[in-house]
């Protein structure tokens, strides 16, 4: 038989993991119900987007065989930069389709140019700054850095970010990205990349529920 002291403290424990699993439910509910009324192309950015960016057609390029050190082409895009051509050269080194010359990056106009090749012209710049890391939680996550994040005026506090080795609009974060990111969170139970499906405490939950 039990002893009244272990006895309340198994009491207890279960009164709090029932507590804690009742949050955990709940949560699922609610991210469920909000992932079903949602646009994912609303969480996307899509309402804050041109259809289409609008390239220039170019001419006078010169081949990547003439690129400046000439370097071993295994992969090839061409980017359109502040109005300018330039081949993006084994996912590693920018190089400008008319001369051939390496580029080291873009700079912040050239950041805003890219950017607004792919916004709506009402949206309005109020800041941009370089960021060179993030962490597992930052809405900019798991992808090229450095970059520069674009802040514009809007009640969605909307932030664009470009990434400086390659001048690629990288993405568009929002506050309904915001709301839906955490609501994932906590429906995936991963708390740092949001989407390993195969977490001990997802595991835990599943067996207990």
């Amino acid at each position: 038989m039990l002893k009244g002291s272990n006895s309340l403290k198994i009491r207890k424990i279960h009164r709090y993991l029932g507590i804690f699993m009742g949050i955990q439910f709940l949560m699922w509910t609610i991210s469920g119900i909000y992932f079903s009324w949602t646009d994912i192309d609303e969480i996307h950015g899509d309402q804050f987007k041109d259809k289409e960016p609008v390239y220039e057609s170019f001419t006078g390029l010169i081949s990547p065989d003439s690129l400046e050190n000439k370097p071993s082409v295994k992969f090839i895009e061409l980017r359109q930069i502040n109005g300018n051509a330039y081949y993006w050269i084994n996912k590693k080194t920018l190089y400008d389709a008319k001369t051939g010359k390496s580029k080291k990056g873009i700079d912040e106009k050239e950041a805003l140019s890219v950017a607004k090749q792919y916004l709506k012209d009402n949206l309005i710049v109020t800041d941009i700054q370089l960021i060179t890391k993030t962490n597992e939680h930052h809405e900019y996550r798991e992808r090229l850095l450095p970059a520069y994040v674009i802040s514009y005026e809007h009640e969605d506090e909307i932030k664009v970010y470009v990434s400086v080795s390659d001048g690629a609009f990288q993405t568009i974060r929002h506050r309904s990205w915001r709301w839906f990111d955490f609501l994932w969170m906590t429906h995936t139970m991963d708390y740092q990349g949001r989407d390993n499906f195969n977490t001990f405490i997802l595991r835990a939950f599943s067996l207990l529920g």
